[in-house]
């Protein structure tokens, strides 16, 4: 493999593994709560608004829902289905 391969592949793992947070909830207010079954739910609020939810489950890694448009609603893809999950692959 050339240097120039690895070194393109190495940049576009990076960037799927940065971790950043997709909207700003710097300066937000965290709300946290334990369901009944263990699960860790944390909504993140900022002036009173609803931008990322953060569900840590009892088994198997943490996931987040986001509002990256700022209308109040965690973004879905269409209206019958479910809002977009994601997952942070890697952390270093």
């Amino acid at each position: 493999m050339t240097a120039a391969a690895l070194a393109a592949i190495l940049s576009l793992a990076g960037c799927a593994t940065t971790g950043d947070a997709p909207v700003d909830v710097s300066g937000a207010e965290v709300a946290s709560r334990t369901l009944d079954n263990g699960d860790l739910i944390e909504e993140y609020r900022v002036a009173g608004q609803l931008r990322m939810v953060r569900i840590t489950p009892v088994r198997g890694p943490a996931y987040y829902l986001y509002d990256r448009d700022g209308d109040g609603a965690l973004d879905r893809d269409d209206a019958d289905k479910l809002p977009q999950t994601y997952w942070k692959l890697f952390s270093w």
